[in-house]
């Protein structure tokens, strides 16, 4: 094992040099493991990362490091779930800079809003921004379409003297629904639809979508050109990728009509087109044709402004500040839940070993890495950690990573990937108990909703299969069920169940392992 790790040690500053020296903190471990994903929910609030990114003078504003003139110039679209909050705080910023907006947001936010007592991420009554509400169900519809064309009207109606601030955040695909014409709404949809039905995957998904939209792939750029485009992106998507966060629209995408028909002639899709669809497949793209070279190319300025990584950085800081020795594995978790029970379970082990780990553990991690999407690197560094943390008595380790895993669905009951997750991994903590409780897991949604349910994933621990058995629940029904919802609402009266309520943002999920201290002895 060691000779593996010597490998890929880290540098001095991510292995934490220097025995640490736990905070004291009377609070549970339960407890802390909920201050800790409230910290993550908190960083990336829609308000808080506008406040965060944008530094406003007197007659300019500040963006990644660009400066941007103000002359009562800026006008401002967004389309998301959080977006609603993130326009609120720009016009706060910007006063009456701000000439005009329309945001498109998810229906009936506004009123859950209100009743969440969430008035400060509400525009205020003589707001210069319109608000459209639609998407109902998380699906395009007309309301969301007259939304788009409103925010194309004012995209195309600028000038080279004026500045366009784009917000975006998760949900914006559905809330920016403007076919190209003749298709309509209906008819992109069951395109799309069955091409996802066939097996189709993310990346062909987006191509197509982009190639029959014409807002998506950079066409909201193009039609504000020549004036200047600043996206502000709370990104719920695993690495960040620009051009798939709501499909991209201020990114340039090339899109090439005979790779799209291959992709649809691959899935057998080609004949049943509609008529609207393979005319608009056969023209020229239009996108960017007036665009002679790069010099005269949109003005762009795309800025990641809230991330699963920021949610992790903040949440290292409390878990911090609680006692823990705070360890970052990867904000890029996927694949199905059970292979990343598995690798936290595995880790758990690797990390409360009294003796040093078999060789055998960390082959068996680094084997099953590429199915949860962590690189070779960030678990051998982990692991380097920690090693470390064991040997030198370093006091308790959070362990915290981020991502959004699958489920497959085998059945049709009441859950949603955290609470499974927390439910695999409570089974392979069975019989690892340490004082004073733990190894603890922690699986939440930053949205605050894990699948139908009210809540945003679960808490467990080892005890959690002896816990079951005492009140009689039943373990391998509930995973064939995908019943993990009901497990947790009957399990201690739903004392396991994580419910913060209406969080305002999402930037996927935050997995957490709170490990206590193990006191060895090196001979």
């Amino acid at each position: 094992m060691a000779r593996v790790l010597s490998l890929f040690r880290p540098q001095p500053t991510l292995a934490l040099v220097g025995r640490w020296k736990p905070a004291f903190c009377k609070m549970s471990m339960d407890s802390r493991a909920r201050e800790v994903f409230a910290a993550a929910v908190e960083a990336v609030q829609p308000d808080t990362v506008v406040r965060q990114s944008v530094e406003r003078n007197e007659d300019s504003i500040t963006i990644d490091g660009q400066r941007f003139m103000l002359k009562h110039n800026l006008h401002l679209v967004g389309f998301g779930k959080a977006v609603l909050g993130m326009a609120a705080e720009v016009e706060r910023i910007m006063g009456d800079h701000l000439v005009r907006g329309i945001i498109s947001v998810p229906h009936g936010i506004q009123k859950t809003l209100q009743q969440h007592g969430k008035s400060h991420l509400l525009l205020k009554e003589n707001s210069r921004i319109k608000v459209m509400e639609g998407a109902k169900h998380n699906l395009p519809d007309d309301d969301a379409q007259r939304a788009a064309e409103g925010i194309k009207q004012l995209a195309s109606e600028l000038t080279e003297n004026d500045l366009l601030l784009v917000l975006i955040s998760g949900g914006g695909s559905a809330l920016l629904p403007a076919p190209i014409p003749p298709i309509s709404l209906q008819e992109k949809f069951d395109v799309t639809r069955r091409l996802s039905a066939a097996g189709a995957t993310i990346q062909e998904l987006n191509k197509v979508r982009r190639s029959l939209s014409l807002l998506k792939g950079g066409g909201l750029a193009h039609l504000a050109y020549p004036a200047q485009v600043v996206a502000l992106i709370l990104s719920d998507v695993i690495g960040d990728p620009l051009d798939l966060i709501a499909s991209g629209p201020t990114v340039r995408s090339e899109v090439c009509p005979k790779e799209v028909l291959s992709i649809l002639e691959h899935y057998r899709l080609l004949d049943s087109l509609p008529t609207s669809v393979k005319d608009v497949l056969v023209r020229e793209n239009p996108r960017w044709k007036d665009i002679r070279d790069e010099s005269d190319a949109p003005d762009l300025l795309n800025v990641v402004i809230g991330s699963n990584t920021v949610a992790l950085k903040y949440a290292s800081r409390r878990a911090r500040e609680l006692g823990f020795r705070p360890v970052v594995l990867s904000p890029g978790v996927c694949g199905d839940v059970r292979s990343v029970s598995k690798l936290y379970g595995l880790l758990v082990r690797f990390a409360s070993s009294r003796e040093e780990p078999p060789p055998e553990l960390a082959a068996e991690m680094l084997k099953l890495g590429p199915d949860v999407g962590m690189e070779t690197w960030d678990l051998c560094r982990t692991m380097q950690v920690l090693d470390e943390g064991r040997k030198e008595g370093w006091g308790a380790t959070c362990l915290l990573a981020g991502g959004e895993p699958t489920v497959e669905l085998t059945g049709k009951g009441r859950g949603g990937r955290n609470q499974e997750l927390a439910l695999r991994v409570g089974l392979e903590l069975k019989g690892l108990e340490l004082p004073p409780k733990g190894p603890l897991f922690l699986s939440g949604g930053t949205d605050g909703q894990d699948g139908p349910t009210e809540a945003a994933g679960a808490i467990t621990d080892g005890g959690l299969y002896d816990e079951a058995r005492t009140q009689g629940l039943d373990l391998e029904n509930v995973l064939s069920n995908n019943d993990s919802f009901t497990f947790f609402s009957h399990l201690s009266a739903g004392k396991h169940l994580l419910v913060p309520g209406l969080t305002c943002t999402n930037v996927m999920d935050v997995h957490m392992l709170l490990i206590p201290s193990i006191l060895i002895t090196i001979s």
